[in-house]
């Protein structure tokens, strides 16, 4: 397993993203993917010792192609610039459950953990649930594990006010505004060079598990 190998491949695709270059590079290509499946299966493994909903899941599920679907984008690159694997129950990268994404980029690595880009009726519930349970939600965010390395919820495509049917004066009104339910840690340059990456990463996602077993509850009763 060689973090560095694979950011380097990433790099050198990033500034030649085109199908010819990738032909005559794609040797390299099952080399690096190969590395970044044993990482993901490795972290499926650790992960699964904490959060037994993850024991049977199938790491082939959990990554992320590589190819782009270009067919309704300006971007007409054929090549994603970046490995990424999404570790959740129920289908795995196309699951609706919180689960944890590992994302390696030349321009920038992180784990995330939580739900991303939920249907309307799900982010509904949602809201309901972080309405209905602020003080366990809060709990769970303000722990020293927890806030160690999250600090804050993933806040793109965030409303501007709250959404019909809560009350503005709601003390933690921002947390209604999310469209996401999803927290992030960017990784160091020692934290990718270390020796044990598989167990901090897992260590990482761990600290995470009880916000994806809040929100989980939810994303359960209604898919």
């Amino acid at each position: 397993m060689d973090i560095q190998k694979i950011l380097l491949f990433l790099k050198d695709l990033k500034a030649n993203n085109n199908r010819e270059w990738f032909t005559v590079n794609k040797e390299r290509y099952e080399v690096v993917r190969a590395d970044f499946e044993e990482i993901s299966k490795n972290l499926i493994f650790e992960i699964a010792k904490f959060d037994e909903d993850i024991r049977n899941v199938d790491v082939k599920e959990c990554v992320f192609r590589i190819y782009r679907d270009i067919r309704f984008s300006h971007d007409k690159t054929p090549y994603k610039t970046h490995f990424g694997v999404f570790i959740a129950s129920a289908g795995g990268r196309k699951s609706q459950r919180g689960g944890y994404y590992l994302h390696l980029d030349p321009d920038g690595c992180f784990i995330g953990l939580g739900v991303w880009c939920p249907p309307p009726p799900l982010l509904k519930a949602l809201r309901q649930s972080v309405y209905d349970n602020i003080d366990e939600l809060n709990e769970i965010r303000h722990s020293a594990g927890f806030s160690k390395y999250f600090d804050t919820f993933y806040e793109e495509d965030k409303l501007k006010t709250v959404p019909a049917g809560f009350p503005k004066d709601f003390p933690d009104a921002e947390l209604l505004k999310l469209k996401h339910y999803l927290v992030e840690y960017k990784l160091s340059e020692d934290e990718l060079k270390s020796p044990n990456f598989i167990t901090d990463i897992a260590s990482i996602a761990k600290s995470g598990y009880p916000l994806n077993k809040f929100l989980n509850y939810t994303v359960d009763e209604v898919i």
